[in-house]
């Protein structure tokens, strides 16, 4: 079994296009303020507010909004130091880990990953202290990791809650020329092929 097998849903790489315009809409408006009132979003948006309302109930219901929450600064509750902890996986036994790895409070977030490290780990602590023991005598020493890497985040430039195709400016393709090839004429100084 692969890297990301386990998991279900749609393939890495692939969208299953579940919300239309108004959907995104309606997105960005609760991604600025998921406080925001049916009616007010209603209003940004251009709709009424029962299409609003059900539209928004569709899109829990899809999964595509899979949550409402508060947003908090990390630093303001006591976690100064974030670190990016990247780990190699022993084969065989990606659900132990998957399974250790949600039972494990310092962690915010897990991605499995392709290239030199199979998962990477964003971990939040309160000092590098901590950092230190939970890596050493809590990660490393899982019989399911292989190798660990640790890297100190120094800064935390961006923090979007989510994105939207909307957000992502549309790219002109590239046209590609196949099988053709265009001669240029030498130009004055350099030796023509009758030269050589």
């Amino acid at each position: 079994m692969s890297r990301g097998q386990e998991s279900g849903g749609s393939p890495p790489g692939r969208t299953e296009g579940l919300t239309d315009d108004v959907d995104q809409r309606i997105l960005a408006g609760l991604r600025d303020n998921g406080r925001i009132s049916m009616s007010a979003l209603a209003d940004q948006v251009g709709v009424s507010r029962a299409t609003v309302y059900t539209r928004v109930e569709n899109m829990v219901t899809a999964g595509v909004i899979t949550g409402f929450s508060a947003r908090v600064d990390p630093r303001k509750v006591g976690f100064g130091i974030c670190t990016l902890v990247f780990v190699s996986v022993r084969p065989q036994t990606w659900v132990s880990f998957r399974r250790r790895v949600a039972e494990m409070s310092q962690v915010e977030y897990c991605a499995v990953t392709t290239g030199e490290h199979d998962a990477m780990l964003l971990v939040r602590a309160r000092d590098v202290a901590e950092v230190h023991h939970f890596v050493t005598e809590e990660l490393s020493v899982l019989p399911e990791i292989r190798a660990v890497e640790s890297v100190l985040v120094m800064d935390e430039v961006l923090a979007r809650p989510y994105l939207l195709p909307s957000d992502i400016p549309p790219v002109a393709p590239v046209a590609q020329q196949v099988g053709m090839t265009r001669f240029i004429r030498a130009g004055e100084g350099h030796a023509g092929l009758d030269s050589l």
